[in-house]
């Protein structure tokens, strides 16, 4: 006689609790996700959403894949995990070969299928903003390889909105960037009098973005793009920020590698193009990310995984060991003597920090990524009102 399968006990219980026949259930292995509760499911006044955004930056290409629980309570939801992967090189490696761009797109978004319930694909919206890296392509070939990704974009059962692949301008990335830490830090729910002010690094850009407690700091600003203004939570926050593309600094000055002579090369560069704001000191927490953290590291400054507080003096008095050492010792990083002193000129003689100005160096909080994602995500949910 035939034996019939044997019938998991889980299976069994599923089948008295739900009332469905074996058959409809299936006899492979399920996923049980939906019936099983889950350890952050939240109570049933709140709903569970997903949102997938990707950072397409000039040295690689990011996935932030972020778990939000909306409660009926509250107008900005809570996160409750980001699901983080990264690949290198970034798309504009592939200028010339378009096509590859939208496969390292595809590879990423098998992160995406993974962490978001199938049942909720077709509502999850999948998002693209490139920056520095396409920013400074020939518009015809930063299209190109938006048009690549688009097509992945379609093919995938996730929700994709018309303006869902795009370029963002760097004053938007520094914005967005400071709604992301003062989100994760508790200081954008409640208009907190103190927020963190926050300083990024990238392959092709840099930013800086506060909170003044002067008007006299955004009136006496060069221009209007040195201001944004936007709404949440019935209060509105009016912003000193500035972005700056990659100039020729971030090429290694050839023949210098002695600490003075590279920071006098630098320092023509930073000196006259980047704005030191009227009120910078004492006003804000500042958290400095991205290359800012990743220099710290490969310099012996902070640990990897904890980040650490420094003082603007130890990028400085490390560039200098580094680019001194440089002449007798061949370097683990070659070029760290320059990055080093391109951090000190930009923080010192290009922002006006004060040497004793002490620096929040991270790479997550919160066990979230330190980026601008998540504050482009809220945008995109128009939890903002950006002006």
């Amino acid at each position: 006689m035939k034996m019939k399968p044997a019938v998991p006990l889980l299976l069994l219980a599923l089948l008295a609790v739900t009332g469905l026949s074996q058959a409809q259930l299936g006899n492979s292995f399920l996923d049980f996700s939906w019936i099983l509760p889950s350890l952050s499911r939240p109570a049933n006044h709140s709903r569970i959403f997903y949102a997938v955004m990707f950072d397409a930056g000039s040295t690689g290409t990011r996935i932030h894949v972020y778990t939000f629980i909306q409660s009926d309570s509250e107008q900005l939801p809570m996160l409750d995990n980001e699901m983080f992967h990264s690949i290198k090189p970034g798309l504009s490696a592939y200028v010339d070969v378009p096509e590859t761009a939208g496969e390292t797109v595809r590879m990423l978004l098998k992160v995406a299928k993974r962490t978001v319930p199938r049942v909720e694909w077709k509502r999850t919206p999948l998002v693209l903003r490139a920056t520095a890296g396409l920013r400074l392509l020939p518009a015809q070939k930063a299209q190109a390889l938006l048009d690549q990704v688009q097509h992945v974009f379609d093919e995938s059962p996730f929700l994709v909105s018309d303006d869902g692949v795009s370029i963002m301008n760097g004053k938007k990335e520094g914005l967005l960037a400071w709604i992301s830490l003062n989100f994760l830090t508790g200081h954008l729910k409640a208009r907190s009098k103190k927020t963190v002010g926050i300083l990024d690094l990238g392959g092709g850009s840099t930013q800086i973005t506060f909170l003044p407690k002067l008007r006299k700091t955004t009136e006496s600003a060069p221009a209007a793009d040195y201001t944004a203004k936007f709404d949440v939570l019935n209060s509105t926050f009016e912003l000193y920020t500035h972005s700056r593309d990659a100039d020729a600094v971030f090429l290694s000055p050839p023949g210098y590698t002695g600490y003075k002579l590279c920071y006098q090369e630098v320092l023509k560069v930073v000196k006259g193009i980047i704005h030191q704001p009227y009120e910078l000191e004492d006003t804000n927490v500042f958290y400095a990310f991205s290359y800012y953290f990743d220099r710290a590291v490969d310099a012996g400054l902070i640990d990897e995984v904890h980040g650490g507080m420094l003082e603007v003096r130890d990028f400085k008095k490390r560039a200098k060991e580094v680019c001194n050492k440089m002449t007798k010792y061949p370097p683990i990083h070659p070029f760290l003597c320059m990055d080093m002193t391109y951090i000190t000129c930009l923080l010192k003689d290009g922002f006006g920090f004060k040497e004793n100005t002490v620096l929040q160096l991270t790479k997550k909080v919160n066990n979230v990524e330190a980026s601008w994602a998540l504050g482009a995500t809220l945008d995109h949910f128009h939890y903002l009102k950006i002006h």
